[in-house]
C-alpha cells in the first residue's frame, strides 16, 4: 500500500476456505482470488477417507484402479452448484455490509469485528494488529489489482527472431539451421516457438533436429523451457536458472567457449533447477550444473559434469549421468528413475541422502551399454575432454560409477517381472504390480 505495489498484483487466499463467509473475510483482509480445494472435491463425492496414498479410495476419486474408478460419481455441475451456493451466500453478506462490489470491499478489515475473538480465552496471547493494520494512504492507492502487468511478451526473443525464423519447420517440417547471438536478458528462449509446434503437430513434435540453432553468448531464465521432440538448442558460454525446464522432447546442449582457458568439471556453466520437471528430450551439458539438477524430472535423459546441493529430488523417471562430484543431499525423495554418479573418491554415500534410495554397482550389461551411450553423445556433442577420458579408459571406469536406484521404483520394477512371467500383459500387468507392490511388508516398513 505505501508504495503502490498493491495496484500491480493479484492477492489469493486459500486454506480450508469453505462457504461464502470465509471468502467474504478474506476479502476483508485484502484478497481478492480464492482457492477452493476441499469442498469442491466433497461436491464430487468425495468422503475423505484420508487413503488418497493407498490407491484404495472407495469412491474413484484418488485410484488407479479400474474397479474402484467405476463408483465415481461426480459431475461437473456439482462443482458448479457448489460454487454458485458460494457466491450466493457472498452476495447476502456483501448486501448486509453495504458493499455492491467485490472490489471495493477488498482490503477493508475496518468492517471486521474481531473483538469477541480476541476475547476468546483460546486468542490468548496472539495479536491481531499487524494483519489488520491499515496505513494511510492517498485516496488514489489502489487497495485491489488495477494496473496490468506489463511481460513484455512482443519482445521475447521467440516473438521477434525465432517465430519468423522457423516459420518453415512448423508449417512443413522443413529444416532449420542459424547460429544467433543471445544475451541474459533473453528468457523462456524457443517456449513460444515449442508451444506452436506443439498446436501445429501434437505431443509427436518434429523429426529429430528439424529445428537446430547454435546459441553464443549467456542465455537468460528458463532457456529451452518445455521445447518438444524436433527442437536442439546449442548453447556456447553458459545459462542462467531454469534451463530446459519442463523439458519435452527437445535437445540441449550445453559447452563453454572454445577460447576458455577455465576446467570445465570444475566451473558452473548452468544456474540452479535446470530440467525441473522434465517429462522428455536429452541435455548434455559440458561443467557443473548448479543445485537441484534434474529436480521432479520424470522422463529426460541427462549428462552433466558435476552438480551442487539436492541433485535429481523428487526425481520420478528418466535417466541422469553425473560424471564427478555431487553436492550434499542427492537423490532425496527420489522415487523414480536411475542416476548413475562417477565416485573416484569413493566418499559419494556422504552425500546422498538414502532414505529413498539404494546405492548399487553398475553391472547389468544392458545399463552398462546405456551409460556409454549417453556419455559417447555428450562427447560427441560437447567436445568434453573429461567424457574423452573416461569413454578411453572404460573398462576401468565402470567400477567407479554408483547406481543411485530408488527402492519402490526397484521393487515395483521386480513386481513387474514376475507378473508379466504368469502371463499378464499391458495395463493388466502394471496394475497387478502396483497392488503387489503396495502390499509388500518392505514398503509399509519404509525399506
Amino acid at each position: 500500500m505505501l508504495n503502490n505495489l498493491r495496484s500491480r498484483i493479484i492477492v489469493e487466499a486459500d486454506g480450508q476456505l469453505k462457504t461464502g463467509r470465509d471468502v467474504v473475510i478474506a476479502a476483508l483482509l485484502g484478497a481478492e482470488e480464492f482457492g477452493f480445494a476441499t469442498g469442491p472435491l466433497v461436491s464430487m463425492g468425495c468422503i475423505m477417507m484420508r487413503v488418497c496414498h493407498l490407491n484404495t479410495c472407495p469412491v474413484g476419486v484418488a485410484t488407479q484402479n479400474p474397479e474402484l474408478r467405476k463408483r465415481f460419481a461426480g459431475e461437473p455441475e456439482h462443482v458448479v452448484n457448489f460454487m454458485r451456493m458460494i457466491a450466493e451466500e457472498v452476495r447476502e453478506l456483501m448486501a448486509q455490509l453495504g458493499f455492491r462490489q467485490l472490489n471495493k470491499m477488498i482490503g477493508r478489515a475496518d468492517r471486521l469485528e474481531v473483538r469477541k475473538a480476541v476475547d476468546h480465552w483460546k486468542a490468548k496471547g496472539l495479536d491481531f494488529s499487524k494483519i489488520l493494520y491499515q496505513p494511510e494512504v492517498p485516496t488514489g492507492v489502489g487497495r485491489f489489482c488495477q494496473i496490468p502487468q506489463e511481460h513484455g511478451l512482443e519482445r521475447a526473443m521467440d516473438n521477434t527472431v525465432l517465430r519468423k525464423l522457423c516459420a518453415a519447420a512448423i508449417e512443413r517440417k522443413e529444416k532449420v539451421l542459424a547460429f544467433l547471438p543471445i544475451r541474459n536478458v533473453h528468457r523462456v528462449v524457443g517456449t513460444i516457438v515449442g508451444s506452436e509446434i506443439t498446436r501445429r503437430w501434437g505431443v509427436e513434435g518434429l523429426p529429430e533436429d528439424t529445428v537446430e540453432i547454435h546459441f553464443t553468448g549467456s542465455a537468460g531464465q528458463s532457456f529451452g523451457a518445455f521445447i518438444p521432440k524436433g527442437m536442439t538448442f546449442f548453447l556456447e558460454g553458459d545459462s542462467n536458472d531454469g534451463l530446459g525446464k519442463g523439458l519435452s522432447g527437445g535437445k540441449l546442449i550445453i559447452f563453454p567457449p572454445a577460447h576458455s582457458t577455465f576446467v570445465p568439471e570444475e566451473n558452473i556453466i548452468i544456474g540452479n533447477v535446470a530440467l525441473y520437471g522434465a517429462t522428455a528430450g536429452e541435455a548434455y551439458i559440458r561443467g557443473m550444473a548448479g543445485e537441484r539438477f534434474a529436480v521432479r524430472n520424470s522422463g529426460a535423459h541427462a549428462v552433466v559434469e558435476s552438480v551442487g546441493d539436492h541433485g535429481c529430488e523428487y526425481m520420478t523417471g528418466g535417466r541422469v549421468v553425473v560424471l564427478g562430484r555431487t553436492g550434499r543431499n542427492f537423490a532425496a525423495g527420489m522415487s523414480g528413475g536411475v542416476a548413475y554418479v562417477l565416485d573416484e573418491a569413493g566418499d559419494f554415500a556422504r552425500r546422498c541422502n538414502l532414505q529413498m534410495v539404494g546405492l548399487e554397482k553398475l553391472e547389468d550389461t544392458d545399463e552398462i551399454e546405456l551409460v556409454w551411450k549417453m556419455i559417447q553423445r555428450h562427447q560427441a556433442y560437447t567436445q568434453s575432454a573429461l567424457a574423452g577420458r573416461l569413454l578411453a579408459i572404460w573398462k576401468e571406469t565402470v567400477p567407479t560409477f554408483v547406481k543411485v536406484m530408488p527402492k519402490d521404483y526397484k521393487r515395483i520394477l521386480q513386481s513387474l517381472k514376475r507378473v508379466q512371467g504368469s502371463g499378464l500383459t499391458g495395463e493388466q500387468a502394471i496394475m497387478a504390480a502396483f497392488q503387489e507392490n503396495a502390499r509388500d511388508a518392505a514398503r509399509i516398513g519404509g525399506g
